[in-house]
């Protein structure tokens, strides 16, 4: 049977509520929304929205790290915007962590706390490793 557990991170993006940072499930890793939070010190970086979104996916892949995976192992992404408008610069950014292959993402407007202008929260696997020794060449 499958245990779910916690993955703490770095002090901090600690929660500042009664939730978890990101939880496993087997080979799956579900990561609260994050923001703009200076994994140092836990305060704020406010700044324009391309910064904020790039500190907000530098965070998500250090919360994915801790979890044993990264942000090229993401599945699916919610963005949640202050403001519509920002689509474009959140998206030039998304470019830049996701050139390739980017997740499956929806993108909402939404009222967010602190005056941010981003939250992102993701689903993401973690991928096989093969066993010390195991063949790549499989019969």
């Amino acid at each position: 049977m499958m245990e779910k557990t916690v993955v703490e991170g770095r002090a901090g993006l600690a929660p500042k509520g009664p939730y978890s940072l990101a939880t496993r499930l087997g080979e799956l890793v579900f990561v609260s929304g994050l923001g703009p939070i200076s994994p140092d010190t836990g305060s704020l970086e406010l700044g324009s929205v391309e910064a904020e979104v790039r500190r907000t996916l530098s965070n998500l892949g250090a919360v994915l790290q801790e979890a044993g995976t990264s942000l090229g192992h993401v599945l699916k992404v919610t963005v949640y915007l202050a403001s519509l408008e920002d689509w474009n610069g959140m998206n030039a950014v998304f470019r830049e962590f996701f050139p390739r292959t980017p997740p499956a993402r929806a993108c909402v407007g939404a009222a967010l706390p602190f005056s941010t202008k981003v939250e992102i929260d993701a689903i993401a696997y973690i991928p096989e490793v093969p066993a010390p020794g195991a063949s790549g060449n499989r019969r």
